[in-house]
């Protein structure tokens, strides 16, 4: 059969033009210790998505967390974000059980995001927010980093708001470059508050980032509960075991 588009059967060329991305996979590790180096917890992170005119476009996100112990690997807690709202606002539904915890984000309509949050041992607290352009939600940071690749490696800085779900509201934020003894990294930023008061309240969360546009450190507080009063304040190191075949930024 010859080959020119125009010859095959039009079933044939609509079939092809139908045909999805090809999927690709992008898989990374992180270790999380405390303050004092004490090792807390690890994280698996399986990310498949595809590779859209030459550039990672993120879709489902497992991430799976695992104590160490002499009997083994415990997993202790699990998260899964869909990217198809947003790559800046997945949904998330994450589960805790040793403290009966999860939470769940969710898009009942194009201009708001809802949250059902189980608190430890208690009652379920619902809370609606309304979307602004530049709303982040949870890990959707990682993506807002890569999205801003320009600015990052320029060292300019991006404003955003950033949902803080267990409030049922959201904060103006600020991400910037930053630096840190604690994080050494080929581009390290912070996310703070845009804001005088919450500056003083809430610190920032420090990020490293390598050439590729990978994660390679966290430091700050987590969404992981250490006990029924806090969540962990730790730093995670990741190291990537498998890039996708495309780049993860323009």
């Amino acid at each position: 059969m010859n080959r020119h588009l125009g010859l095959w059967p039009a079933s044939v060329v609509m079939a092809a033009l139908a045909m999805p991305v090809t999927a690709d996979m992008f898989l990374f590790t992180g270790s999380a210790v405390s303050a004092d180096g004490a090792p807390l917890y690890d994280e698996q992170h399986r990310v498949e998505g595809s590779c859209d005119s030459g550039i990672f476009q993120p879709l489902e996100h497992q991430v799976t967390y695992i104590r160490r112990a002499e009997a083994g690997e415990k997993v202790f807690a699990n998260k899964t974000l869909n990217y198809s709202p947003s790559s800046i606002r997945p949904t998330v539904n994450y589960r805790q059980p040793n403290f009966e915890e999860s939470l769940k984000i969710a898009y009942p309509d194009s201009g708001s995001v809802a949250v059902a949050w189980q608190r430890t041992g208690g009652d379920i607290e619902r809370s609606t927010v309304e979307i602004s352009d530049n709303l982040v939600v949870d890990a959707g940071f990682d993506n807002l980093v890569r999205e801003n690749w320009d600015k990052v490696v320029s060292r300019k800085s991006v404003k955003f708001r950033f949902l803080a779900p267990t409030r049922g509201t959201d904060y103006a934020f600020i991400l910037e470059p930053a630096e840190s003894a604690a994080i050494n990294a080929d581009h390290v930023v912070q996310i703070r508050p845009d804001n005088l008061v919450l500056k003083f309240l809430v610190d920032p969360i420090i990020l490293g980032y390598n050439n590729k546009g990978a994660l390679t450190a966290y430091s700050g507080l987590t969404n992981v509960r250490e006990n029924t009063d806090q969540n962990y304040t730790a730093t995670i190191r990741y190291e990537v075991s498998s890039y996708p075949d495309c780049d993860l930024t323009r």
